[in-house]
């Protein structure tokens, strides 16, 4: 097994994968589609960033000076209210 993230691995851990271009002049930014990355590459590519990178470009500029920022996907995440002053408050 490779070491690091697969494609899979982050999309199980409901992570999201956002680009940016380091162009001072586009700054443009936009949410990576896992699902169509995994159906073109596989799905146990890996998917650290020194991996993916070579392959991106800006869809803006067409510039190739891209990064990644990693973050999980809360809106994929179940919420649980883990605020121990209303638990406190309400008697539970």
């Amino acid at each position: 097994m490779a070491k690091g993230w697969t494609l899979q691995s982050l999309m199980d851990g409901k992570m999201r994968l956002v680009a940016f271009c380091h162009n001072p002049k586009c700054h443009h930014n936009q949410a990576l589609d896992l699902e169509a990355i995994k159906t073109k590459l596989g799905p146990d590519s890996p998917a650290m960033s020194d991996d993916l990178i070579p392959k991106l470009k800006c869809a803006r500029c067409g510039g190739k000076q891209v990064g990644l920022t990693y973050t999980p996907d809360y809106d994929e995440m179940k919420r649980v209210d883990v605020n121990a002053f209303r638990k406190a408050r309400e008697g539970r």
